[in-house]
């Protein structure tokens, strides 16, 4: 079987065709779909050179519905325009050793005249077969792969006790973490948009997760942070929240001060966009009566978020954070309590060391209490 494959790749190679096992192969990817699609998503350090831009793809695709070869002849002019300036702009200083792979969304003629082209000038220029379609069915499967393959370790805790600041220790003193909320550009809770980060299409987060748990080490636990199936407008992939969900917890118990703290500091800048603010708080409205909601915007209006915050803890976040870790995190019930009333960067280095105490394959007592 291995033999086949193998005999099959070098076949496709000698045809300018290589597979998405092969992409650390080349020099630079070139992503021949139009700039819309490779907003959508791309393959990671893919360049962006559409043999057609979004208002002429649109014209062609229009087009080929009431002529095929009308649009062909159109599309043939456009393409080999565009690939003309490609040639002339990014392409221009490229060596003769250049090794470029050129994909579109199927593997067909965007991404094959490209790459005809440019194996005409003379570059060993090779096109991806199945194209993007093909990179994002690999994307998923692998997803669901090293979502059972590597070993998790879930950290939860409410909102509030500094669980991504208490990842980003971990990582700082060597440990293995899959930061979901960074990948997903949103902090998870009702407040969690963040200012001047809008949250990446869902195929490009799950390119990015796929990218990140590529390069972690099946050997060594991972810490996640315990996350519902959504973060902001994103969805977690099945395998991954499954596989958290069965996986081992950790539990941090902040003192309600300590997380009140916390939060004031860590969503300062509401205070400054009232506005943001606001349209968090009407996005309770359907779990918190009319009298609260008017209460909530009163307080914003007021900046008074020592008191907003602590309503949140106290009439949202706690008891939904009872409700969801004991119904869905199976581990959660013996998890390791620890205990804390400081959540400054200090505490926060001590919770992780911690954290790393109850690894005994890092030397680790397997005790939380021990920092």
């Amino acid at each position: 079987m291995r033999k086949e494959y193998w005999k099959r790749a070098c076949e496709n190679m000698r045809k300018g065709v290589a597979t998405v096992a092969q992409l650390s192969g080349f020099d630079e990817i070139i992503d021949a779909r139009s700039p819309a699609e490779f907003a959508e998503d791309r393959i990671p350090g893919a360049v962006n050179l559409p043999v057609l831009d979004d208002e002429q793809r649109i014209v062609v695709g229009t087009l080929y519905k009431q002529s095929a070869f009308e649009a062909r002849r159109l599309g043939g002019a456009l393409v080999a325009e565009n690939i003309a300036r490609h040639l002339q702009g990014h392409l221009k200083d490229k060596p003769k050793k250049w090794r470029p792979l050129v994909y579109c969304w199927r593997g067909g003629q965007r991404s094959g005249s490209f790459t005809t082209w440019l194996r005409m000038v003379g570059w060993d220029a090779h096109q991806l077969e199945g194209g993007y379609k093909a990179f994002r069915h690999h994307v998923i499967s692998e997803i669901g792969h090293y979502a059972s393959a590597l070993r998790w370790r879930v950290v939860c805790g409410p909102t509030g006790s500094a669980k991504t600041r208490v990842l980003e220790a971990l990582a700082h003193a060597g440990a293995q973490t899959l930061d979901l909320e960074d990948l997903a550009a949103h902090k998870g809770s009702v407040l969690g948009a963040l200012p001047g980060r809008p949250q990446p299409a869902q195929k490009h987060f799950e390119t990015l997760l796929w990218a990140r748990m590529a390069a972690l080490d099946p050997a060594r636990p991972v810490h996640v942070e315990a996350e519902s199936r959504r973060i902001g407008a994103l969805f977690v992939p099945e395998p991954l929240i499954l596989a958290m969900r069965r996986a081992p917890c950790i539990a941090i118990e902040a003192s309600r001060e300590a997380r009140l703290e916390f939060l004031v500091h860590d969503y300062a800048y509401l205070g400054d966009d009232i506005a943001r603010l606001r349209a968090n708080i009407d996005r309770l409205a359907q779990l918190q009566s009319r009298k609260t909601i008017e209460h909530w915007h009163a307080l914003a209006e007021a900046r008074a978020l020592p008191e907003l915050f602590g309503e949140f803890i106290d009439l949202h976040y706690d008891p939904l954070y009872r409700r969801s870790q004991h119904g869905n995190y199976a581990g959660f019930g013996d998890a390791p309590q620890l205990e804390t009333d400081d959540l400054s960067p200090a505490g926060i280095d001590a919770l992780a060391q911690r954290i790393l105490a109850l690894d005994p394959a890092r030397g680790g007592t397997g005790d939380p209490g021990v920092a």
